[in-house]
């Protein structure tokens, strides 16, 4: 039994303190390291720090315990005055945390906290006031909002299945629900939270990221993905249980539901259907390497390296791909160790390298020179500039895939990892995880200059320039 010094510390934390609050009212409550990131990005909510939140968490990761079922009992503690809105994919589950929160509210607990007390006259699960003016009220996607008023909105999960939010019919009604019926009930200053897992890229929150471009509200976005390296909830999903997760859904759950990065079920940039395989690879086939290097593998991106092998026609085969968030030293080497493996029968060596010059080159060249020398991995590396956007510098490769010339292995444990990046690439200034994209794009402005029937490359200054499109 806690001392009585040590229960009237515990009860102030509960108050001030979001996740305390949490173990205050929920005993059996054991926080992981994504519920106490949940909390703190809720109190930014509750001090006015911030207005609109997105948390983009996995499914079954306990967020709706936090968001849904106490988030608005503890603001109604700290604000009793506060009108609170909260929405879910159905009536019925709206209705089931409602009834979560008023039994908190209700609870001997939360009255040691707070003075909050909900008024006689109305105490149903899902709509009920408090004596000082505020209230809580639970809706479905779609239900009637008119004549009342929030200074917090809560939309946890707008679909109800996978099949629903692939609909675009059912994609359409949320947005339509949310801006002209929720929306309209927020009261000025007032704050709204979404929380959800993806569902891909036409959901609730693809939409408000776009309607952002173009003047909208400014949202904090937190992204919590299942990553299997970093666990956001280990003690319940660790590494073996989420590979057990990814072998049982299809990619494109895996990457939306738990990586919180839909890819666009028919690309944009990229097109799914220029996507074509091949199962024998074609012998008599020019190898060509490329790398888009990363410096300091803390920033967050990978280093990427590609093989690929063109035919007399000018097609292009996907053979061979590597990716790591790994310093300049490890992946030098596995540039090598790729280069050794195509200069073995039935490959004849890697006619060329292509990588960024700029910072990298500077950065690894005199390294990359000597340890390749070092190995016997050697092979002729060209550095092509950097100075145009990305979008640009992909469309050599874009046109080649456009025109049936890129051809993907049918089976290969890597193929997803870059596809699914090409899939996502907007061309847009600010996008994440397009380092595969990079590296396609090098072969598509190397290959410019490599004339494909001969055994040399073609010597020129690399000016990117697309008119050999044209031709």
């Amino acid at each position: 039994m806690p001392t009585a010094k040590e229960e009237l510390l515990a009860r102030r934390h509960a108050k001030e303190r979001l996740v305390e609050f949490m173990k205050w009212t929920t005993p059996r409550w054991a926080p992981g390291k994504i519920h106490h990131e949940i909390c703190r990005q809720l109190s930014r909510i509750a001090t006015g720090e911030i207005d609109r939140l997105m948390l983009l968490c996995p499914p079954q990761h306990g967020k709706s315990e936090i968001v849904s079922k106490r988030l608005p009992a503890w603001m109604l503690g700290l604000d009793p005055t506060l009108d609170i809105i909260s929405a879910s994919a159905t009536g019925d589950l709206a209705t089931e945390f409602g009834g979560a929160v008023r039994d908190c509210v209700k609870s001997p607990e939360y009255k040691k906290l707070f003075d909050t007390a909900m008024s006689e006259s109305t105490q149903a699960k899902g709509r009920w006031v408090t004596e000082q003016g505020g209230g809580y009220y639970a809706v479905g996607i779609g239900g009637a909002l008119f004549g009342r008023g929030a200074g917090l909105a809560i939309v946890d999960d707008p679909f109800s299945t996978w099949e629903d939010a692939q609909s675009s019919l059912a994609q359409e009604r949320v947005w339509t629900w949310y801006r002209g019926t929720l929306y309209n009930r927020i009261r000025p200053g007032g704050a709204i939270i979404v929380i959800q897992h993806r569902t891909g890229a036409n959901d609730l929150v693809a939409k408000l990221l776009e309607e952002e471009q173009h003047g909208g509200d400014k949202w904090t976005i937190v992204k919590l993905p299942a990553d299997l390296e970093d666990p956001p909830w280990p003690e319940r999903y660790d590494r073996v249980a989420l590979e057990r997760l990814k072998a049982n859904v299809s990619p494109m759950m895996w990457e939306s539901l738990y990586l919180q990065d839909p890819v666009p079920v028919g690309g944009s940039f990229f097109k799914k259907e220029w996507f074509h395989e091949y199962e024998d690879i074609p012998k008599n086939l020019r190898i060509f390497g490329a790398t888009d290097g990363a410096v300091t593998p803390e920033a967050g991106d990978h280093t990427e390296h590609g093989i690929i092998g063109v035919d007399a026609s000018r097609n292009i085969f996907v053979l061979d791909w590597w990716y790591g968030q790994k310093s300049a030293d490890v992946w030098i080497d596995k540039m090598c160790d790729l280069i050794e493996r195509y200069s073995e029968a039935p490959y004849t060596g890697v006619s060329c390298w292509f990588g960024e010059s700029g910072p990298i080159r500077r950065s690894v060249e005199p390294f990359m020179i000597k340890r390749m020398s070092d190995r016997g991995a050697t092979c002729r590396v060209e550095w092509l500039p950097s100075v145009q956007s990305k979008d640009v510098r992909a469309l050599p490769i874009q046109a080649m895939m456009a025109m049936g010339k890129v051809f993907w292995p049918k089976n290969a444990p890597w193929k997803g990892h870059v596809q699914n990046q090409m899939l996502r690439f907007t061309g847009l200034k600010g996008g994440k995880e397009d380092d595969a994209v990079d590296t396609m794009g090098l072969f598509g402005r190397g290959l410019k200059f490599v004339n494909a029937s001969k055994k040399t490359v073609v010597r020129h200054t690399f000016q990117p320039n697309t008119s050999w499109m044209a031709g």
